[in-house]
């Protein structure tokens, strides 16, 4: 853990200097000032020893922290994935409710054909009976009142005979055929509907676990805030005890450059990020902005491929994709400020964008090669359903919403063109469109 870094640099700087006063101090010439006060033996026993039990005592809670760390991505990544399933059967419950309509209305239509056979039918009896119950067919041609009638009643006939019946029988038999398509439509949506309640249930379950974990989570972050400031008193005493001030200072420098290497690292990869990005935009810009058809090359950056793809945003991957405690954890998180920009990784059209469940904010780009891509955890969008983007263009900037455990970027891929099914790991799927992301084999 990075927190554990300035405490190993005190300790190194202390024995540092400890070596140093050991080797460095010169006799003390005849008639020349006396020394500085020297600790006493037990004074340094009892500093060392006070930052001792300090230091067992961040060890401790910092082996709490790490568990409780280790717990708390694990019910993020299944409430993660049970509002991935509340989706998904949000879906399926909407697609079951459309097959049940289509049943419904084929069902109305074949009723209304059964009902106006049986109209024709009973129309033609009417007229038989008025004219007759016992009147035969012959006799009814032969009753005719004149040539006009004659004909219209031999039509009547032979339609009766050789359609109406057959027809009505077959009707009959749609109409039976389609309500049992109906039945099971309409069961198929109760299931639905019942998974989709399931589904609920357990994202409310994951969510309440998810808020319990973070709250002890917290908690235990805080007590070992506490140790960490009782042990750099205890590290500081003991450094002035032996007149060593100066290693504090070094471990204040040593910390200030790692923290200046980290700052320039990320910015480099931020200007790389961008510099591909731009490329990106560029190239969709002289190709008629269909993203399909781009020329740039990799970069260091994790630049585009020859298809129009760049990195959706710079930083470091912390999650990769794959299972973990028994839910899938469907994408792979890069770890940025809040702030960073994040682009699109192909050019497309934007299907969703704002709240999502788990994501907090998402943006959802159907690509123009079919594959849906996600980006969760924003924190700020700029784009809005039904918009055509580039690949390259800004979208949206790092965020730490919804179930999430630092500012990061959780990108997505689902190649069979689903808006919540059908991920794949993203590292392999950017690898082979010229894309590096680094860390998770890539």
């Amino acid at each position: 853990m990075s927190q554990r870094r300035p405490a190993r640099a005190l300790r190194t700087a202390v024995i540092g200097v400890l070596t140093a006063a050991a080797l460095l101090v010169p006799a003390v010439p005849a008639g020349a000032a006396p020394p500085p006060p020297n600790p006493s033996d037990s004074q340094l026993g009892e500093a060392t020893a006070r930052q001792q039990a300090a230091a067992a005592e961040v060890g401790r809670i910092a082996a709490l922290v790490a568990a409780a760390e280790s717990e708390l991505e694990r019910v993020g990544v299944q409430a993660e994935a049970a509002g991935t399933a509340y989706l998904i059967a949000e879906e399926e419950l909407l697609l079951a409710q459309q097959a049940a309509d289509q049943a419904a209305v084929e069902l109305r239509a074949a009723a209304d054909q059964v009902a106006a056979a049986e109209a024709r039918i009973a129309h033609f009896s009417r007229d038989s009976y008025m004219q007759g119950s016992a009147l035969s067919s012959s006799a009814a041609l032969l009753d005719s009142a004149g040539p006009g009638e004659l004909i219209q009643r031999a039509a009547l006939l032979d339609y009766v005979a050789d359609n109406e019946l057959d027809v009505l029988g077959e009707l009959e038999t749609a109409r039976v055929r389609q309500a049992n398509a109906d039945s099971v439509a309409r069961a198929t949506r109760d299931e639905r509907a019942a998974a989709e309640d399931a589904a609920q249930a357990a994202k409310e379950a994951a969510d309440a676990q998810l808020a319990a974990h973070q709250s002890a989570y917290e908690q235990v972050a805080a007590e070992k805030a506490q140790y960490e400031q009782q042990l750099q008193a205890a590290q500081i005493q003991l450094l002035e005890l032996q007149g060593a001030r100066n290693a504090y200072d070094e471990w204040v420098a040593q910390r200030a450059a790692e923290e200046a290497a980290a700052r320039a690292a990320a910015e480099q990869a931020a200007r790389e990020a961008a510099a591909a990005a731009a490329a990106a935009r560029d190239a969709a810009a002289g190709s008629g902005g269909s993203g399909g058809t781009g020329s740039q090359g990799g970069s260091a950056g994790g630049g585009g491929g020859g298809r129009g793809y760049v990195k959706p945003t710079s930083g470091r991957v912390s999650s990769c994709y794959g299972m973990r405690w028994g839910a899938l954890h469907g994408g792979v998180d890069i770890a940025a400020p809040i702030g960073t920009p994040v682009y699109a990784a192909t050019s497309g059209v934007v299907r969703r964008a704002g709240t999502a469940t788990g994501f907090g904010y998402a943006v959802y780009i159907e690509g123009d090669d079919g594959a849906v891509t996600v980006y969760g955890h924003v924190h700020r969008y700029f784009v809005s359903a039904g918009e055509r983007v580039s690949a390259g263009e800004q979208i949206a900037e790092v965020g730490n919403r919804g179930q999430s455990t630092g500012p990061h970027l959780h990108f997505e891929v689902h190649p069979n063109g689903r808006m919540y099914g059908g991920q794949v790991d993203p590292v392999p799927w950017l690898n082979a469109r010229g894309v590096r992301v680094g860390g998770c084999g890539g």
